[in-house]
Parts: structure tokens; sequence; C-alpha cells
């Protein structure tokens, strides 16, 4: 799989790629500890910081106030 078929995927699906911001990183310091996980605190703190849900089937992400989690 290359460039071009993530792209192709991208725009079938009508989705975009969201950048990694420093106000992200921010709001994942602010974080309580409730995942250990540093790459799953990245995408709760982005998924906050940009009011968007989160599709995953751990339950420690359902712990953190205010995010949405689908599944």
């Amino acid at each position: 799989m290359g460039k071009d078929d993530v792209e192709e995927g991208l725009a079938d699906l009508n989705a975009g790629v969201l950048h990694y911001t420093s106000d992200h990183a921010w709001q994942m310091f602010a974080l309580p500890v409730h995942h250990a996980d540093p790459f799953d605190r990245q995408i709760i703190a982005q998924a906050l910081a940009e009011d968007i849900a989160v599709v995953t089937p751990d339950d420690k992400f359902k712990l953190y106030k205010g995010l949405k989690v689908i599944w």
C-alpha cells in the first residue's frame, strides 16, 4: 500500500488528515492519567481539542470527561 492508495481511500471516505499541533500537545499534558499509552493519549487530546469523536473499543477512553467515544 502506497501513498496513492491512502489518498484514494481518504477521498473515498470523504475523510482528511488532521495534523497534530502544539495545541493538541498542551491538551495532552493537561489530561488525567487514565491511560498509559502515549499514542492513545495523543489521540484523546486531539479529539478533545478538535471536538471530534474517537472510534475505539478501548474502554479506558470513556474515562476522559467530554470525549465522545463511538463503539
